[in-house]
């Protein structure tokens, strides 16, 4: 069906990645609309499960090597071909990166070049791969600037969360400046980088969304003892499992019954379990780790609440706009979570939701009592969310606003 159109390279980080169900959907929406896409990955998938909807991609994937010192041969091959093809602009190219990555004494920009004379040397020699798209401005984006220079390929790429914030602003500015579009994934998002890179370069706002087919509307469990509270995400510090794990024993100490679930996994998991026990909350916590989807929509339709307590961690670091939030309440969960970053976006206080400050257990803990108390006042909340997320983040109509940039970045020299 693609044999002689025009394709879209897209380089990613890891592929599939069950925490980034987001691009997987994606790539699946762009293809249902007649976009063809070659799919670049970094790293290899690390789960020994994915989500449905990858079995039904199309495109083909190319996992370039991870490291340099196990693949060194293969990248010394791949890149003196390339070296051989393109004569004098490599080694223009090779010395820039290399003044850069000793200027900025980073070992990985060495790394990422050798990754993108790979790629050029490899899977770019397909004439019909006439842009190139990176998820994620860090790593993802430092190979595609490399390629892009190396194969002349216009490029662009998306900026989430993490990668933004923890980003150096310079080196962000920079690339802002070499592509030819960002986009970005909520409002407060590009603001940002707008304001950072001060150029000419376009940055649009579109929302990742969610497949509502997989999300329908019907949560009508009653709130009663036990109270089945949830919540779902990765434990890293801009989660707030800390504070979120406070604001439980409040609600211990005050006498409600309560089980609290939580999916997902991350870095502080000991450090998670080990404040569990501290706290004497082992009869009330669950920690269930990665689940599939298939499981995760269960333990929506039975949790009377959702609660997020997301915040701005030390390194900077913090959430967009949370892909749980929009589908607990595509459910039909009232949802508690805090004002930081772009989640008043999604969540508008005493409408769609609650919000509380970051940091603060206690407002946490009365958000949570009050709900469980009070679900008459939640009725009217759960069909607006319903329909916020109907008319905003439905990734079908999300999509289209990107399958038109990529598709005119196709169409243009």
């Amino acid at each position: 069906m693609f044999a002689d159109q025009k394709q879209l390279g897209m380089i990613l980080k890891g592929y599939p990645r069950i925490s980034e169900s987001f691009i997987s959907s994606e790539i699946l929406l762009l293809e249902s609309l007649g976009l063809p896409i070659q799919i670049y990955s970094l790293r290899r998938p690390r789960e020994d499960f994915t989500h449905e909807s990858v079995a039904r991609i199309r495109a083909p994937v190319t996992y370039l090597p991870e490291y340099v010192l196990p693949n060194l041969r293969t990248l010394i091959k791949s890149n003196a071909t390339l070296w051989k093809r393109l004569g004098r602009h490599y080694r223009r190219t090779i010395g820039a990166a290399l003044v850069r990555a000793w200027q900025r004494r980073k070992v990985a920009t060495v790394r990422h070049f050798l990754q993108a004379g790979h790629l050029c040397a490899t899977a770019l020699r397909d004439p019909r791969v006439a842009h190139l798209h990176a998820h994620f401005c860090h790593t993802p984006t430092s190979v595609a600037v490399f390629a892009a220079q190396l194969s002349g390929l216009p490029f662009s790429f998306t900026a989430h969360a993490k990668d933004i914030y923890t980003s150096e602003p310079d080196q962000l500015r920079r690339k802002i400046q070499l592509a030819r579009f960002v986009v970005t994934c909520t409002r407060y998002n590009a603001r940002y980088l707008s304001r950072l890179a001060g150029g000419n370069t376009p940055i649009h706002t579109v929302y990742h969304g969610i497949d509502l087919n997989l999300f329908s509307f019907g949560h009508s469990s009653p709130p009663a003892p036990p109270y089945q509270i949830l919540s779902i995400g990765r434990l890293v510090p801009k989660k707030g499992y800390d504070d979120l794990l406070n604001a439980l024993k409040l609600l211990k100490s005050s006498g409600l019954d309560f089980q609290f679930s939580h999916i997902g996994s991350g870095e502080m998991e000991r450090q998670i379990r080990a404040r569990v026990q501290a706290l004497n909350l082992e009869n009330q916590v669950r920690l269930l780790g990665t689940l599939p989807h298939g499981e995760v929509i269960k333990h929506y339709r039975k949790a009377h609440c959702f609660v997020l307590a997301c915040k701005v961690a030390a390194n900077g670091d913090r959430d967009g706009i949370p892909n749980v939030l929009v589908e607990a309440m595509a459910v039909g969960v009232p949802v508690i979570s805090t004002s930081v970053s772009a989640i008043p976006e999604l969540i508008k206080n005493g409408v769609t939701g609650i919000l509380v400050e970051p940091g603060e257990p206690d407002m946490l803990a009365g958000a949570i009592q009050h709900l469980l108390f009070h679900p008459e006042n939640c009725r009217d909340q759960v069909k607006q969310a319903r329909s916020k997320v109907e008319k905003e983040f439905d990734n079908r109509r999300c999509v289209i606003a990107l399958h038109e940039l990529l598709s005119r970045a196709l169409q243009t020299p």
